[in-house]
């Protein structure tokens, strides 16, 4: 299960999972010592709290896969910096997204010949849990009519 996570992201470790009704659960942490401020630019170690954020991700061995990730807030000690804290970011999710990049990329796939309501009851049987309104804001994202 590491590896898996370690495709995702070499910076994340695999704590633990469980699978339960067709939906796997991992949890994971950040191994990074520094993490950037995305405002400033300007390295932190200093840890101000941590919370859980969970998405989805590409299905694995017939099962849906939510990622739980033990995501840290920093303090930003640059004093020019307009904010003190700020979360921690990854390149395979967009900042407050709920679904990782190449999820995201999949649903467009699979979704670019059909209706969005056809779309989203195939994906919901064998890929995500998603709606019609999903789809179609996912694909206009990408400049395609829905």
């Amino acid at each position: 299960m590491d590896e898996f996570i370690k495709q995702l992201d070499p910076n994340l470790d695999y704590i633990s999972h469980e699978i339960n009704n067709g939906k796997c659960y991992i949890t994971v942490t950040s191994n990074r010592k520094e993490v950037t401020c995305p405002f400033c630019g300007r390295p932190s170690s200093r840890i101000h709290s941590t919370y859980n954020r969970t998405f989805q991700d590409l299905p694995m061995q017939g099962n849906k896969v939510f990622i739980i990730i033990r995501n840290r807030k920093m303090f930003c000690d640059n004093s020019d910096c307009n904010h003190t804290t700020f979360a921690e970011r990854f390149d395979f999710i967009s900042c407050k997204a709920k679904k990782t990049r190449r999820l995201e990329d999949e649903i467009v796939r699979l979704s670019i010949n059909c209706s969005s309501i056809a779309a989203s009851k195939a994906l919901k049987e064998n890929v995500v849990d998603i709606g019609k309104s999903t789809v179609c804001n996912l694909l206009k994202k990408r400049n395609t009519s829905c």
